[in-house]
Formats: C-alpha cells, structure tokens, sequence
C-alpha cells in the first residue's frame, strides 16, 4: 500500500522499470532442456565469479540449500550448523525430510561458528555415531542481525573440514552484503567451500531466484535433485534476467542499505522501550523490548502508525532495510519510533 513503510525484510523488494525492462528482453528457451540462453549465461557468470565449475539457477534460497545438504550427505550422516542457522531454523524441517541426516547445533556468536565448534563436534569413528559429513556455514547471519564472518575464521573451519574429510556449504543468501562491507571476493568464499549458495531476492531487488554453486559433478547431481523437488522450470530466462541485472547492477546500493540500518539502529538505541540493539553490520536490525511493551502490542502500534515489521522471538522485533527503503523513509522511521515513546 502507498506509504506503508514495509521493514519486515528484505525479500518485499519489488522490480523497477530497468530491471523489468531488462527481463522482457530476455532470450528464452526451455531451461529442462537446457537451452535457455539466459539461464546458461547467469549460471556461467556465477560459477567464473566464484571460482566454481558449474552453477544451478533454482526458484529459492531454500531449494538451493536443500539441494547442497542432500547432494553432499547420506541419510544417517550429521551436519553441524549453528544453533541459529536458517537451514535449521527456517526450512521447514528439510534436512530430516530431504536428507534424512541429524544436527548438530553449537552456540556460535550471533550466528557465526569459530574453529573450535567444529573440531569439537566432529563424532569419532564409532558404530553407535552418525557420520560427521558436512559443515554448513551462514553469511550474514539472520537471527545473528545480519553479522559478518571473519574469513580467517572460516579459511581455519576449511581447514580443519579437509583434515576430518568433511565438506562445507555457505548459505550466502545474503553474502554481498558482507562483501561490501568487508572488500572480500566471491572467489575467496569459492576456495573455501565446497558449494555456495546466493539469492537474488533479498538486497539485490530480482523477484525470485538463487544460484548454487560447486563442481561439475556436484552440480549434476544437484540438478537431478532439483528435478525431484520440482524445482525444473521451463522458460525461466525471464526471471534469470532479474538475477543477472540484479548482480550487474544493485550490489553496490547495498551500502546504502547498510547505512540507513546503522542510523536507525544508533537511534533506536536512545528509546527508552528498546533494552539493547544488537551490533548492526549490514542491513538487519534486531533488537528488544522492555516491559513497556508486549511485542504483539508493539508491532500492532507500528502498523497503525504505517511501519511493518516482523517479531524475532521473545520481545524481539527484526526491521530489515532494502533497495526500496528510502532516506525519506528512514526520516519517516524514525519519527514514528520518536512516536513510540
């Protein structure tokens, strides 16, 4: 609606006129066939910016991260995530239906694992253990409000993962946003991980679309599993268009949003209703109510007031920036926030 200011993330992006532009021009074919040039150039791109043999262009973020557990894991192996991760918390419970594997969680630091979880939590050859087989890391992090890995870190975990034989995975839904803050490459995370996946949907602005990159043979056996989730699409040129504007063309106007959360942030930590913010990198804000309010209440108020915003867990509320959060509407924000006192 007009003048709603829609923070619940950053997925409620819509295309403009460039993008949509681009997108009708797009060549098509029939992608299960694999003749869709436009598929086939992004899926391209993607694999040479990272490093990778070969990519797979999927509807979702969910889909791609489902596919990379199922392709790397047998059914009664473990996958050792952190206690926050969205491929634990957010899919729908995939890895036990997708892959069959058990979890373990560990207590990382707002979403980010140090070397040690890992070589603490691999299980010993043991009969009465499942198999420590893959390593799945988020970066940002989502419950972690939107923080960044060290890279030394995770080149530390790489290294730990090829001494045990385990293979490692990246959730990078929203790993541009790290890269414009931190100055890495996409080949730096390439030559860490066995497989990376990226959306398009989230900051970038395209309407639907996730690229999974890895080997050539990991992305054969990915496609296979695409095909059985139901992921095949037929002319998705269209929407591969959206990816490939997207990467050309928005990763930059990240910082904007980064700037934008950390302003909101800073005043929101001045509001007598918010007990602690937690540390805004990108452009996640998450923080926590006190007594004041009740979070149902809170989120009722800030809708009426014309902001959308979405509960985090217990007294906490998530407000996510994005390409169509302007400065005039970080004005706006902030003086409905003013309005909350």
């Amino acid at each position: 609606m007009k003048n709603i200011i829609d923070l619940r993330s950053d997925t409620v992006t819509r295309p403009g006129k460039e993008m949509l532009e681009y997108m009708f021009k797009a060549e098509v074919g029939d992608d299960v066939f694999g003749d869709d040039p436009t598929v086939i150039f992004l899926e391209e791109k993607m694999a040479a910016m990272f490093g990778k043999e070969a990519a797979l262009f999927c509807p979702s973020g969910t889909m791609t991260n489902q596919i990379a557990m199922k392709a790397h894991t047998q059914p009664g192996d473990e996958i050792i995530c952190d206690t926050t991760s969205h491929v634990y918390n957010y899919e729908g419970g995939g890895i036990a239906f997708n892959s069959g594997c058990s979890v373990r969680l560990v207590n990382g630091d707002r979403g980010r694992m140090k070397p040690g979880h890992i070589s603490e939590n691999i299980n010993p050859d043991n009969v009465h253990n499942p198999r420590t087989r893959l390593v799945v890391a988020e970066n940002t992090s989502n419950k972690g409000g939107g923080s960044i890995y060290d890279i030394n870190d995770l080149i530390e975990i790489g290294e730990i993962c090829k001494k045990n034989d385990l293979l490692m995975h990246l959730d990078g839904a929203r790993l541009f946003n790290a890269l414009v803050e931190t100055g890495e490459k996409p080949e730096d995370f390439g030559k860490i991980f066995d497989s990376v996946s990226v959306c398009f949907s989230k900051g970038l602005g395209a309407p639907i679309g996730s690229i999974l990159t890895g080997s050539k043979n990991f992305i054969y056996k990915a496609r296979r599993i695409r095909k059985v989730l139901g992921g095949g699409m037929r002319q998705v040129g269209y929407l591969a268009a959206a990816a490939i504007y997207a990467i050309e063309n928005n990763v930059q106007k990240l910082k904007d949003d980064h700037r934008r959360a950390k302003e909101l942030g800073s005043f929101l930590e001045s509001r007598r209703y918010v007990e602690i913010v937690l540390p805004v990198q990108t452009n996640i804000i998450i923080f926590s109510l006190s007594e004041k309010y009740k979070q149902d209440e809170f989120l009722s108020l800030l809708a009426k007031k014309g902001l959308l915003a979405v509960g985090f867990g217990p007294q906490k509320i998530r407000l996510v920036t994005h390409l169509d959060f302007t400065d005039e509407m970080l004005s706006r924000s902030i003086d409905i926030f003013k309005g909350m006192a």
